[in-house]
């Protein structure tokens, strides 16, 4: 398969740059999953890029990919300097202390039977840093930094906590070893509305305050667009659409994207939705057999025989907005033009 191109890719500058990274799991019949197909992307220092796409779509399994949990089957994903994939396990789990994950079930990433102060304190005491005091005082600095009060949790257990209190503590834990990239699988997802507010004010205080660089896992556009710097959109393994998150909303490009932002609820009964022409027919293809060409052509109202026959590659559309269409809904740079820029 061609994979979806590198055109939106940004150079050497990047903190974590993922090249044609491909998943794959075994199934029944000797079959295999297609979990993550070619897809690639990059981060830069300071910068949060936000993933988005329905359920099914590879989204966290390419944050786990990331982490090497599971190891990609090919590809490359170089984080700051280091080419993860090639490392034997005690290097990979040294340069870990600098690349965290929060988990989507802040409860059930949690040690049901430990302290918070020995849950957020266990990275500390794993690496063998910040011991006695010392390590009692990071503790509770970070856990103050997340808007919990250190004499009230730190003798607690989780099951004695709120959901969002939870994800306090597992972004806490995240803090202690001071990373550079934190991946945010679903972080609030599971949360209610008000405390989803509550818990991306925390990560967007704690990404300034800590020089952190985000990847925000999430199927919730609104969120994506209000914490994001760049957004990816992913169909099925395969990225969609890169571009700003405000530009993303304005004039979405691929019409996969359209109907995402067409399936936003609008707050008023007097309205249809938020956009017209956006709705998806017939079913998810099985990532067991996915479609050849664009694997989003057996749901596009746009779709022709180059569709079926020819995998579409990343084309500018503007600037630092790119899609992979044959049919895109925005005109495209010329390719001459692309090549001068690039």
């Amino acid at each position: 398969m061609a994979g979806s191109g590198t055109a939106h890719l940004r150079g050497d500058e990047a903190l974590l740059r993922v090249e044609d990274m491909v998943v794959e799991f075994p199934a029944s019949g000797g079959r295999r999953v297609h979990a993550v197909s070619g897809v690639s992307f990059d981060i830069l220092p300071g910068e949060t890029l936000g993933v988005v796409g329905e359920s099914g779509c590879g989204k966290s399994t390419t944050g786990r990919a990331i982490m090497q949990i599971p190891r990609p089957r090919s590809g490359s994903v170089h984080f700051d300097g280091i080419e993860l994939t090639s490392l034997k396990p005690e290097e990979l789990r040294r340069v870990r202390q600098r690349l965290q994950m929060i988990f989507q079930d802040p409860i059930s990433s949690l040690n049901p039977r430990r302290r918070v102060r020995e849950i957020v304190g266990e990275p500390l005491a794993i690496w063998d840093r910040e011991k006695g005091e010392e390590r009692e005082k990071k503790v509770r600095e970070v856990l103050e930094a997340v808007g919990l009060d250190y004499d009230a949790a730190a003798e607690r257990r989780p099951h004695e906590f709120s959901g969002g209190q939870c994800q306090r503590i597992s972004i806490a834990r995240a803090l202690m070893l001071d990373p550079k990239l934190i991946i945010c699988d679903e972080a609030v997802s599971a949360l209610d509305v008000s405390v989803q507010a509550q818990i991306l004010n925390l990560l967007e205080d704690t990404k300034h305050r800590y020089g952190l660089t985000l990847m925000f896992i999430a199927h919730d556009l609104a969120v994506v667009k209000n914490i994001s710097d760049r957004v990816i959109v992913m169909y099925l393994g395969k990225l969609c659409e890169v571009a700003a998150p405000d530009e993303l909303f304005a004039a979405p490009a691929h019409p996969y994207t359209a109907a995402l932002m067409a399936s936003i609820p609008v707050p008023d009964p007097t309205r249809g939705t938020r956009k017209e022409g956006g709705h998806l027919e017939g079913e998810l293809p099985s990532p067991t057999d996915p479609p050849s060409g664009c694997r989003f052509r057996t749901r596009c109202p746009r779709a022709t025989q180059v569709c079926a026959d020819e995998e579409p590659e990343m084309r500018q559309v503007s600037g630092d907005h790119y899609v992979a269409c044959h049919h895109p809904l925005q005109p495209l740079v010329p390719r001459q033009e692309a090549a001068a820029d690039a």
